[in-house]
């Protein structure tokens, strides 16, 4: 048996995190490969920080490309070997015109769990613009969808499967700046790095709209460190590169924006 307490100790999700140990144990004593739904970031981000500390286990995280934010998890003893291609994945293309009325990625999610499905069969979806979307799934729903998901908004729409590698991935938009701070704290860097200012960013931590390595940080004092990976809602991420000490005793921070 997994150690559960340990490992649900401190857990921001915990729902998810007993879920995937349920679901641990049952691999250990299957001696199969066990896959999880779909999870978004902060649940994938706990459940590798937890389980990469354990020997019994191994873990592998997969959504269809390597950008993808909503992964499936696979699970299996280390004796086992665990790839991608044991992490079953179908892509969906959702084609219409939508020249005339926009579909957003809500719009297309909204659609598709109209149809009854619920939100852990799903990961990613991608909007196309004017010709529509496409969607990753459980395999086991593609027939489903095919004939059930017929319109997004008021767009008449063919839902058919396509192979992963049909996926029109666009790499993420990304800005490289330096930044000189007095001290590491979150407010200070993440607003640089956000273009906003100091009391906007300060707001946006109290509220909870800001996550650090997808954990939500509540305090604008916390201090982050080189590697880490700064979400704000609505505005995109922040990678921090390499931190340098100046002549003055500052940080010289090298900072990536991805939007």
């Amino acid at each position: 048996m997994l150690p559960r307490e340990k490992l649900l100790k401190g857990i921001e999700n915990r729902e998810e995190m007993t879920r995937i140990i349920d679901q641990a144990e049952i691999a250990i004593k299957t001696w199969e490969v066990v896959v999880s739904d779909f999870f978004s970031p902060p649940v994938t981000a706990e459940v590798e920080k937890a389980f990469n500390q354990l020997t019994e286990i191994e873990i592998m995280v997969w959504g269809g490309y390597p950008q993808a934010e909503r992964r499936r998890i696979g699970i299996t003893r280390p004796e086992i070997p665990l790839e991608q291609s044991q992490i079953p994945l179908a892509a969906l293309d959702i084609a219409g015109n939508f020249l005339f009325d926009p579909a957003s990625h809500r719009d297309f999610l909204g659609a598709i769990l109209a149809t009854g499905i619920v939100r852990d069969k799903i990961g990613d979806i991608i909007v196309l613009g004017e010709r529509g979307g496409q969607v990753i799934v459980v395999p086991e729903l593609v027939e489903f969808l095919e004939t059930s998901l017929t319109q997004v908004r008021s767009v008449p729409v063919k839902t058919q499967r396509i192979e992963l590698s049909e996926l029109k991935i666009r790499p993420p938009k990304t800005k490289e700046m330096t930044t000189v701070e007095a001290s590491m704290r979150l407010d200070a860097i993440a607003s640089a790095g956000f273009g906003m200012s100091r009391s906007k960013m300060v707001d946006a931590i109290n509220k909870g709209d800001v996550r650090v390595n997808w954990k939500e940080i509540t305090q604008a004092s916390h201090n982050v460190e080189s590697g880490d990976l700064i979400a704000v809602r609505g505005k995109g991420r922040l990678e921090i590169g390499e931190v340098a000490i100046t002549k003055k005793q500052r940080y010289r921070i090298q900072l990536t924006r991805l939007q």
